[in-house]
């Protein structure tokens, strides 16, 4: 890869984040929850202000109904670190209960510099990281190609327009990929993890790493696979752990962590997300129906659709079949499974967007067609 069009690639992705971020952002002007914009700023109130087993509880100092922390532990920590930047620059920004709402142009340019520096320290390292080890590829290619990658439009829009973070998972999950795909599976394990524990919805691709990972131990000698089994296991289990220390003091507090990440009551999916459910809805009142026989019926719909592209990786672990695993396994949860945001397509238009190389017109055509979800 070429220093000058590397160089290039990143000035145009980074001048298109600027230009979206002029713009204005979820909820402005449209009180008393304002939207996602307040959303991240109240998680920055919330963690600064509170001892950490208060992050995810209901109490008289943290009203879950108004924003309340449904991300993983990574995601608080952001916030935390986010909101002393803030605490140190202006106070007022996440002082406890009297910044809600708060809508100033200097705080505006502050939330759209975290967005922006966590998206420049997390996302463009991966995708130059991927793009610089493809094969068969001239150094312009792999520039054009990080520089494409780079422009997806519905994760700018989201990020640096509606206002949310999702570029750190994404991030974290492409170094995964990295590092999966080029022998690193203990670095690739901790990324993805990671990934995880800062987006729940990382679920969305756990099962093509866990059978490519999976896979690749078994090409290696038979008494050998206990061992590398075992290894990553740990890596994963001490990864979590690491992550959740905070959390674990009291079978409760973990509890309330895993109640505030995968909120069943809340229904099938929110607002008007283009999914099965949604469209069925149309025709077919969909949160009339018990929940819990959605939830079971959108169980095995996602289990069907995403096995076999999950067994064929686990029995021919290359790297094309895990991108296109990571794609089906995406579109499929995104598709069919229980509690569906729209900004989950993003993670069907990252593995999509890898695919550059192999497909470029449909990578082009489904990331257009992504931004209008």
């Amino acid at each position: 890869m070429e220093l000058w069009t590397a160089v290039a690639a990143a000035l145009v992705g980074a001048l298109v984040r600027q230009c979206v971020s002029l713009g204005s952002y979820s909820g402005y002007g449209k009180p008393p929850m304002h939207g996602d914009f307040e959303a991240q700023r109240h998680w920055m109130e919330i963690t600064v202000n509170l001892p950490a087993n208060e992050w995810y509880h209901n109490t008289s100092e943290n009203d879950l109904m108004y924003w309340g922390l449904d991300y993983p532990p990574l995601t608080a920590y952001h916030s935390w670190l986010c909101g002393k930047v803030a605490e140190a620059i202006d106070p007022t920004w996440v002082a406890l209960n009297a910044s809600r709402g708060i809508e100033t142009h200097s705080h505006k340019l502050f939330m759209r510099a975290t967005a922006f520096v966590a998206d420049v320290l997390v996302f463009f390292p991966a995708v130059f990281a991927f793009c610089y080890l493809l094969r068969r590829q001239t150094p312009t290619q792999k520039s054009l190609t990080a520089g494409l990658i780079l422009l997806l439009p519905g994760l700018i829009l989201i990020d640096h327009g509606h206002f949310q973070y999702n570029a750190v998972s994404l991030g974290l999950a492409l170094l995964g990929v990295v590092a999966c795909t080029h022998d690193h599976e203990y670095l690739g394990s901790v990324a993805f993890t990671l990934a995880l524990n800062y987006k729940q919805m990382e679920l969305y691709h756990a099962l093509p790493f866990f059978c490519y990972l999976l896979g690749k131990c078994f090409r290696r000698p038979y008494w050998m696979l206990p061992f590398r089994v075992a290894a990553l296991g740990i890596v994963v289990i001490a990864t979590f752990a690491v992550c959740w220390i905070p959390f674990l003091e009291s079978v409760e507090d973990a509890q309330q962590v895993l109640l505030r990440l995968f909120p069943v009551a809340r229904g099938v999916f929110e607002d008007k997300v283009s999914n099965v459910w949604c469209a069925l809805s149309v025709v077919w009142k969909m949160r009339t129906v018990d929940p819990q026989h959605i939830l079971l019926a959108s169980a095995i719909l996602t289990v069907l659709t995403i096995l076999p592209s999950s067994i064929h990786l686990l029995l021919r672990p290359t790297k094309i079949n895990f991108l296109l695993s990571l794609s089906i396994s995406s579109l499929g949860f995104f598709l069919f499974s229980f509690q569906v945001h729209e900004k989950s397509i993003l993670l069907a238009a990252l593995p999509v967007a890898l695919l550059l190389p192999h497909f470029p017109l449909l990578s082009v055509w489904f990331q257009v067609v992504a931004s209008f979800r």
